[in-house]
């Protein structure tokens, strides 16, 4: 499933990070400083119960156009 997370903050990214986690083609949407460090550092979910999921690799652009149809948009 190729899904587009449009609002990557705490929610947007808690969610695509997961989605990612487990196979999911994920492309989060993003702008200045969150856009770089997403691309530089991925993403890292840190829960005391589930434990830490760290995305080394996301996908991140800052043009929604550049990703191409998708199944699934995630508005956060």
């Amino acid at each position: 499933m190729k899904i587009a997370v449009m609002g990557s903050g705490g929610v947007g990214g808690f969610y695509g990070a997961r989605l990612a986690h487990v196979g999911c083609d994920v492309t989060f949407i993003a702008r200045g400083a969150h856009l770089t460090a997403m691309r530089e550092r991925g993403l890292t979910i840190e829960n005391e119960t589930q434990g830490a999921i760290h995305v080394s690799s996301v996908k991140a652009t800052d043009d929604p156009a550049s990703i191409g149809p998708v199944d699934l948009v995630l508005f956060a």
